[in-house]
């Protein structure tokens, strides 16, 4: 064991470090010429490197039995809950089903994040789109989370446009990880829908369902160096367009097998971390005979282990490939979508 801890490193690191830990900047779009110190909540210094490192690190690189679903369960801002201002505003009127919204609602060239910290003391940092809705999970379950919503101001400045606080009880432990978000936006990914579909067929059995997917993915989709090598911050996968492509960096394979099983109706986490040295996106899953399978997974012909549909494709499922990530002590989760 001590020789192939020494080794699949390596092996790991020649196949996929070219992509998982690349990032890239977006400069700050300018100035609106509004009267800043008027429109804020209050006025913070965010190091504008270590939140574009971690979001490009994020980028490169997740009660009773769920019953499967016959159509997207689709988040919806209905303006029941809401706390707003002249600029943003939040609406947590489905905080129960596991996610909020928000949307920037004034006109702005200037960069905008959205920080959700759960009640483990994660904190969540998103790229936000001025003028429309974005979806984020309450990855942390049950408990106390706090959403704030930052813009740019000039250089490492940011102001927070709002905020707030509220207490989560979720319908169930799986509402965050059924349903879309920024992360995992199979909303409007028709074609992805429609190959969980026919890759899924009459299957009841979810487990069924995952072995079918992961199948898929795993033969038919190849690691994409040249993207790795330039991805940029900020980057999220277009669910469609990867699997058009049949390619992509580990983000990619982690959030569009999430797609695929969640519309299936099952509960799944897209989760980003270390495998070893590499950072690294994978997938849990949840079983109703195991319960959530952390790192999920794949069949052995005995039991269900620890999948990782990204390594075990690049390195055509080698025994000391898959050896290592049937070792879970080689993984270590940091955040979950």
């Amino acid at each position: 064991m001590s020789i192939l801890k020494r080794l699949v490193p390596l092996l790991l690191a020649v196949v996929l470090l070219a992509g998982c830990g690349q990032n890239g900047s977006t400069p700050n779009a300018g100035d609106t010429g509004m009267d800043e110190e008027n429109m804020y909540v209050d006025a913070v210094e965010l190091s504008e490197d270590s939140i574009e490192e971690e979001i490009a690190d994020e980028a490169v690189a997740l009660a009773s039995s769920p019953v499967a679903v016959a159509k997207v369960l689709k988040p919806v801002a209905s303006g029941k809950k809401v706390e707003k201002n002249t600029k943003a505003i939040i609406d947590y009127s489905n905080a129960k089903d596991g996610y909020v919204m928000v949307k920037f609602t004034a006109t702005t060239q200037k960069r905008l994040k959205v920080l959700v910290k759960g009640p483990s003391g994660t904190q969540y940092q998103y790229i936000l789109t001025p003028r429309e809705w974005t979806t984020f999970p309450f990855s942390d379950g049950n408990g106390k989370y706090t959403v704030s919503v930052y813009e740019n101001t000039t250089g490492s400045k940011y102001a927070k446009v709002l905020s707030l606080s509220l207490n989560v009880t979720l319908t169930d432990e799986f509402a965050p990880f059924i349903r879309p978000n920024q992360y995992v936006d199979y909303e409007n990914a028709t074609n992805t829908i429609s190959m969980a579909q026919k890759l899924a067929g009459k299957e009841k059995d979810p487990m069924k369902k995952v072995e079918k997917i992961y199948d898929y993915v795993v033969k038919n989709f190849t690691y994409d160096t040249a993207k790795a090598s330039t991805v940029k911050s900020g980057y999220l996968p277009d669910l469609d367009a990867v699997l058009k492509s049949k390619k992509g960096i580990c983000f990619d394979y982690a959030a569009v097998m999430v797609g695929m099983l969640r519309s299936q109706g099952v509960p799944c986490k897209l989760v980003v971390g270390n495998a070893g040295d590499v950072y690294h996106a994978w997938i849990n899953v949840w079983s109703e005979k195991n319960g959530w399978i952390d790192g999920a997974i794949r069949f052995n012909g005995k039991k269900w282990e620890r999948m990782d549909p990204t390594f075990a494709s690049t390195a055509n499922s080698s025994k000391k490939i898959m050896q290592y990530i049937g070792d879970g002590s080689n993984y270590d989760p940091k955040l979950i979508y």
